[in-house]
Parts: structure tokens; sequence; C-alpha cells
């Protein structure tokens, strides 16, 4: 009765109750569909087609769509979509969020959206977290897009511009959130049609969309060229800091990740600077140096926050434990961190072009995302995104026993009891997952199991390139697995193991492969299905996969994310989380009650409380650091999104440029309004007649669009400004008409098309620059009792104005006097991406002659003749 009651309240209950009666619709359809022969079944996507270009609408034909997709899965792959998975298939269909648990098919059920609008023409694209999830997506479920007619294409780190173009030209493309977003920068970029790559964003399904849609961004997506900016005041600053003292002269502020310098610091830092005013204007860029350091030292940390590999400071993601290859802090963090650690410091750099993944994912005319974990997040969704979340239910009732967490007093004690854990349930050979939120924190559980003789294994940043076999057997009997951060795996843990991985694995100690050598393939999968289903009937025995949480994450969502590893379709499990009141979210964010009440009940070291009422209050802790975490996102997309309307007019013009459009009758407007402007700026409306500066406007029109004009003030003086306007105008057409006589009309377009995408570029790039620039001191206004965010739109339109009435000028002046020489190498400007894959990139060398009297580039300090060049 309750249930009823309940469901009648639940708005989610409902939609997918209404989505049910679509699921009998195509269930009806099922053995009409199996009827049909393989060429039939292959023939419906035509049909599918005509009837649309008929005037059908894609909801009319879903349920046979989503009936011929089922048909055509269990042909293929000998999988059939669940009810479920038709509910969850329909939900993204609509344009909305699906929150599926661990284990319940996401992959096979984006095929049913995906087919269905595919089917228009117009490209739809599946993004996920990495390479690998994308290549074997594509592959996988690829064979039934194939099998039914349809293209498939793959966006990956390394390929071709070509080879771009024609993954995007096919009916559905897989890849990752980076390559698609810097494709779209980089068409932004371009200097002529045939290096575009994208075609409209039309429609776009999500995988792991929480960890893309709101993990990822807060950091920007930015393509930068080489700046020239000294690195040795990043050195100096590295040996100064370490002489202050945290809490005397700096004090760190953790919460909002600041770190400021008290008054006995600054008087230390002036002295050992050698400098009498840290803050007078002359010394703001080693303050802003200083700074750098300061966090760099104080709130930075090795094996968390970043690695240092191969004499490079690599930064590692947050949620998902990855390293960040190619990606660095902005803002001198970087190279700050890269001195405190004693490695080469890399150049700074220059934006060329950026957006966030926010803006990014907006543009497209549909956008759809699937998760195991997205509700506690939905507010963030709607707000941002306008995407609603269904929860579809699980195929099979979820039995995973979530066991109430634990709390002691000092991390050490934690740890005691963590490893005592793992010691117990791995004699009784049940298989073990624990959850860490660090690097440092996975190799000390590691070291204290090692002495306790248990094997295990530890998948963090370090070894990423095993990730999926390492997950794929974490569930074998007496299995312990070390992990940091689950999110985004995209790998299922089956009970007893994954056959499949296992005989991979074997056929690469002989150093074959399934294609090599597919009979011996099947007979090893053959060997391990037997052995995994004994495993598995043991593990179930003792409880299923148990998991260990080591820490609280202060997204509620990756706790989740690691909890729902265990308990996928049905099987049995346990979860459950070890909390000391010394670890980062208890420490700041909620730890004084209960370590309030710890201390009244005089709670031993070792004595945990275990108590309904302390889940709770981590859980509010959770949620403030949730809401503190939604508004620092809001606010970048506060800011980005005055950035992003101004981003749009600039591609937007650009493209015309680009794709050729007669840029003659443009041009001529902009003419017009740069002799309007001259006039107006010497000119003024309301000043007397006599008081205009009628020498320097003709200086200004010969600058920049009368050249070697003979015209003199006495010829203008009995003009109104309206008369002078057209005068001047005439001549300037006259002029332009002559040039394109000279020229010929057609070298006269091109010439106008290549300056105007020059000009465009180099403006936009110095505007991004200010841009940043307005955006670090703005937030100062506030002490003004202004709000920062008016004041930033007030000053960016400004800029805009600015920079587009520059442009205008330069395209005039340039137009005018620029002539065709014949085609040249034109060198390229080398550019980075703050990518992050799943391989290090390759360093970029640079062939160059060496003079003999040159400093050797080995960095020896001698000069060529006596080092290597001897």
């Amino acid at each position: 009765m309750f249930n009823f009651i309940k469901n009648l309240f639940d708005d989610n209950a409902k939609e997918v109750k209404r989505l049910q009666r679509i699921v009998e619709d195509v269930n009806d359809l099922e053995s009409q569909i199996a009827g049909l022969t393989d060429e039939q079944l292959r023939n419906k996507t035509s049909e599918f087609k005509q009837l649309l270009e008929n005037g059908r609408t894609l909801d009319d034909i879903m349920p046979e769509a989503y009936a011929v997709v089922r048909e055509a899965s269990k042909r293929v792959l000998g999988m059939r979509h669940y009810d479920v998975q038709l509910i969850g298939g329909m939900v993204l269909h609509q344009g909305r969020i699906a929150e599926m648990r661990t284990g319940e098919g996401k992959t096979l059920v984006a095929t049913l959206p995906v087919y269905l609008n595919a089917l228009t023409g117009k490209g739809v694209h599946v993004i996920t977290v990495n390479d690998y999830l994308a290549t074997r997506d594509s592959e996988w479920m690829g064979r039934i897009y194939r099998f039914l007619g349809l293209s498939v294409g793959l966006i990956v780190h390394g390929l071709s511009p070509e080879q771009r173009r024609q993954a995007y030209n096919a009916d559905i493309t897989y890849g990752t959130n980076n390559e698609f977003g810097f494709d779209y920068l980089r068409d932004n970029m371009a200097h002529n049609p045939e290096q575009l790559v994208q075609r409209d964003l039309h429609y776009v399904i999500v995988d792991e969309v929480d960890s893309i849609l709101i993990d990822e961004a807060r950091t920007p997506l930015i393509i930068s060229g080489a700046a020239d900016k000294p690195t040795e005041l990043y050195y100096k600053m590295a040996k100064i800091v370490p002489k202050l003292v945290r809490d005397t002269d700096y004090t760190v502020d953790e919460k909002a990740h600041n770190v400021l310098l008290t008054e006995e610091g600054v008087d230390k830092a002036e002295k050992l600077l050698g400098i009498e005013n840290l803050y007078d204007e002359s010394n703001m860029e080693i303050n802003h140096y200083l700074n750098q350091s300061l966090k760099a030292h104080g709130l930075m940390h090795r094996d968390r926050d970043y690695v240092v590999r191969d004499g490079e400071v690599v930064i590692v993601d947050e949620f998902t434990g990855r390293l960040m290859f190619g990606r660095r802090y902005s803002d001198g963090l970087h190279q700050s961190i890269e001195a405190k650690e004693g490695v080469k410091i890399e150049k700074e750099s220059q934006t060329l072009a950026t957006i966030t993944f926010q803006n990014y994912f907006r543009m497209y005319h549909k956008l759809a995302g699937m998760t195991g974990t997205a509700l506690t997040e939905e507010e963030e969704f709607r707000k941002i995104y306008g995407l609603e979340v269904i929860v579809i239910p699980t195929n099979k009732p979820m039995i995973r026993n979530d066991i109430s967490d634990v709390v002691y007093k000092t991390e050490s004690s934690k740890f005691k009891a963590v490893v005592e854990d793992v010691v117990t349930r791995h004699q009784t050979g049940q298989p073990v997952l624990v959850g860490t939120i660090s690097i440092a924190k996975s190799e000390l559980l590691s070291a204290l199991l090692k002495r306790r003789g248990v094997p295990h294994q530890v998948l963090n940043a370090k070894v990423h390139d095993k990730e999926a076999e390492i997950i794929a057997q974490a569930g074998r009997f007496k299995a312990v697995t070390i992990a940091t951060n689950m999110a985004g795996r995209g790998t299922d843990i089956l009970l007893g193991g994954n056959p499949e991985v296992q005989a991979r694995i074997e056929l690469r100690k002989k150093d074959l492969t399934e294609e090599t050598a597919p009979e011996e393939f099947k007979r090893l999968l053959d060997q391990f299905k037997k052995q995994c289903e004994e495993e598995r009937a043991h593990v179930v025995e003792q409880g299923g996969l148990h998991i260990i949480g080591t820490e609280r994450h202060e997204s509620r969502r990756i706790d989740n994310q690691l909890r729902g590893r265990s308990g996928r379709q049905g099987d049995p499990g346990s979860s459950q989380f070890y909390i000391s009141l010394e670890d980062d979210l208890m420490r700041l964010f909620g730890s004084d009650n209960i370590a309030g009440l710890m201390e009244r009940l005089g709670m031993e070291e070792d004595v945990p409380i275990e108590h309904g009422l302390i889940s709770k209050s981590i859980e509010t802790a959770q949620k403030r650091v949730e809401n503190r975490n939604f508004s620092i996102r809001k606010h970048v997309l506060d800011y980005d999104d005055v950035m992003n309307q101004q981003r749009e007019v600039i591609y937007q013009q650009r493209r015309k440029v680009l794709t050729g459009e007669n840029m003659a009758e443009n041009i001529k407007e902009t003419i017009a309004t740069v002799v309007e402007r001259s006039v107006d700026m010497y000119c003024p409306e309301g000043v007397h007649q006599e008081e205009w500066d009628l020498t320097s406007l003709l200086e200004h029109a010969e600058n920049l669009y009368l050249p070697n004009h003979t015209l003199q003030p006495t010829d203008l003086e009995d003009m109104g400004r309206q008369g002078l306007k057209e005068e001047l105008l005439e001549k300037t057409m006259e002029f332009y008409h002559q040039r394109e006589q000279e020229l010929g009309v057609e070298t006269l377009r091109e010439i106008e098309r290549i300056v105007l995408l020059r000009l465009v570029d180099e403006k936009w790039m110095d505007h991004l620059d200010a841009m940043d620039q307005l955006r670090e001191g703005i937030g100062l206004r506030g002490y003004g009792s202004k709000d920062p965010l008016i004041e930033y739109k007030f000053e960016a339109y400004e800029m805009f104005n600015n920079m587009i009435a520059n442009i205008q000028d330069d395209v005039v002046r340039y137009v005018f006097r620029v002539n065709m020489v014949t085609p040249q190498e034109r060198q390229q400007r080398q550019v980075v991406e703050n990518r992050y894959e799943e391989e290090g990139q390759k360093p970029i060398r640079k062939e160059s002659q060496v003079g003999r009297n040159d400093e050797c580039p080995c960095g020896s300090g001698k000069k060529y003749k006596k080092c290597c060049g001897k």
C-alpha cells in the first residue's frame, strides 16, 4: 500500500510507467520482426528513411525501429535488449539523461536511439571518456549498425584531417569529448574550407555524462601557442618560499583553495627578494610569481594532484585518477610546480582558441546522456543544460548490502581496520575491491597489505594501461584490488572472473591474438568459461564482491560509482566506507559535531563509531561541498557565456569568409563604417564647424582608406558633416574600383578573404588574452559595492566593440595596400592542446641548423663546437 501511495506522487515512476506502454508495442512486434530474413531486416533501414521523407516523425517509427535493432543485436552479438534497456533507449531519444546502474548494459542501450536518429542522415555522435572505450564501442556496437546498412566512424587522437572528415561524415561517429571539442576549435582556426572536418552538431549521446558535463566542466579546452615569458623567476621563488613558515608567514585556506601572506610574511618576502614594497605597481609581476609559488607549495601535493614522470609534471584527474598528459595548470601554476620539483620549466603559452565543455555540448540540436549516477546533480543538469534525469529500474532486483559507515579518530587506526577487514575476507575467498582517492593512499595501503602477505593488484594513474584487465578480474575468488577513483572505467566486474579477458591474456603469453589464432582462442575461452563458473559459485557463497571505501569523496556521485561496482544484475554484494576525522572532507566540512561526540564518549583511537547519524552528517557535508562546487562551475559558466556570445559572432563571420561567400558587399559596408567613424572622430556632432580638425581627418584618411590622396582641408571647408561623409566615401569607392581593375576581381576577392581571416584570428587571440586579464582583476570591483559579473559584461562589450572597430580599420588599410605574391612555404605556428590522453604525448622534434659558436642544444652550457659538434 505504501509503495502504491509513494508511486502516485513519484514523477519518475509515472514516466517509467508511461514508457512501459511503448515497450509493449515493441514486444508485440518482436515475433513479426524475428520472421524476417537478414536481407529483409537490412531493407528496413531504407524503408524507414522513405517514411521519414514522406513526413513521418522519428517518434512514429520508434517502436518498429527499436524492434529491428533488438533483432539485429540478437543475430549479430547474441544479446537481446531487456525491457528496461528499451526504456533507457526511449529516454535518450527524448534528449534526457538515463540513470542506469553499473552492469545494466548502457553501451547496448545507446544502439537504439543512435540507430533511430541516424536515419535522418544528419549524423549522430556518441561521446565516451577515453580512446579505449570509443574504439571498443565503435567496433563492438558498430557490428549492429553495419549489419543494418549504416556507416560508423571513429575519432581518436592521431588521425589526419582527411580521416577525421570521413569519420564525421559517417552516419554514426564515436569519439572522446576532448577530440570533438578540439576539432570544433581547429575548424574555427582553419584557413581554407578543405581543412574543415566537422558537420553541423545534430544529436549527441554522452556516456558517463556526469563525468564529462560536470566534473570536467571546470577546465576549458584551450589551443595555445608559445608566448615569450621568462622562467628564471619561477626558480627564484621556489628557493624563497620554503624559507617562509606555514601559519606564521602565510596561511593556507584549503576550502577556498587559496594561500595568503601574513604581514610578517610580507616583510620576510620583501627582505628575501630585496625589494621595498611587494605591492608596488612595479612589483606586480613578482607578486604574481610569489603567489603562484605559494600555491604550488601549500596546496598542490605530489602523487595526489600530480605525478612527476620522466622529468615532467603530469596532472592527475581528481575524478577518474587518470594521468592527464599534455594538460597544464594555467596562469603560471604549472611552471611553479615544475620549479618546486626541480624539473625543466616549459614555456608559458598564449591562448589561440578556447571553449568550455558546457558551451560546446549546448550547441547540439539535441543532447542526451547516460550514467550510473546523475540524480544527485539533477539540479545542475536542469539549470545549465536543460536536461532532465530519469532513473531506469534495474533488470533484476538490487540485493547489495550497503553497511553503515564506520568512523575512526585517526587515519592510521582507520587503515589498520581496513587491512584487518581485507585479511579476514581474503581468507574466506571473498573478492574485495578497495577504493582510495589518491595514488599516495593506494600505495600506502598496498604496502600495509604486502606486510600482511595478501596478494593484490593496484590500479591507479601509474598503471592505467592495464586498467580493463585489472578491473575485469576483480571479481575472482580471493581477488584483492586497490583502485584510485572508479569513475568512468567502463568495464564490468563479473563474479568469478571474465573468461574472455583471461583467454586473451593467455594468448598474449604465447605471442598470439584472437585474429591470428581463432581456434586456440575458442579452446581457451571454453576452458576459462568452465573455470569462471566454478569460481562464481564459490564467490556467491561468500557474499559476492565486497567494496571498501577508504574515504568519502567530496561528491556523493563518486562514492555511488564505487558502490555500484558490486551487486550488478542481481548479484549478491556488500559495501562499506571507513572514515577518519583526519580525512580532508571531515577536516574541512563536517567533523566538529562528530569529534565532539567522540570526545564526550571518551572514544579510543582504535574503536570506531558506527551509527546512521554519522552517515547522515557525512552526507550533509558532501551536499555542502557539492553546492559549493556547483556555484563555482556556475560562476565559470556565467563568465564564459559572455565570451561565448562573442565567440559565436566571430566564428559565424569567419565561417562565411572561409566558405567563399562573396565578401565584396561586406567590404563595401566596412569601408562606409570606417569613413563614417573617422568623420565622427574629427568632426564631432554638436561641435562648431570652425573647431573641426580637417587636417587630422585627411591624415587619418591617407593612413587608412585614401592612400596618396591630393585633398586639402580647404576643399572640405564648406561641406556639412553629411557632405564630408559622402565626399570621402565617393573618393574611397573610386579607389576601391580602381584596385579591382588593377588586380582583377578574383585576385582582390582572394586578398580580402586572406586579410579578413588573418586579422580576425590575430585580433581574437589578443582579445582572449585581454579578457583573461580583465577576468583576473574584475573581482576587486566587489569591494566598491558593484556586481563583478555585470561590470565584466559592460567591459567585455566595450572591448569587443573596440576589437571589431580595429578589425574594420585594419581590413580597409590592408585591402587597399596588399598585393599578391607567389606562394611561399608558409611557416606553421606550432600549437598545443590541453588534451589528456591514454598515452603520453611524444616530444615534437624541430630540425634546425646549430651554428658553431651557438650554445649547444644538449643543455651543457658550452659552445656547440666544443661539445656535441666536436
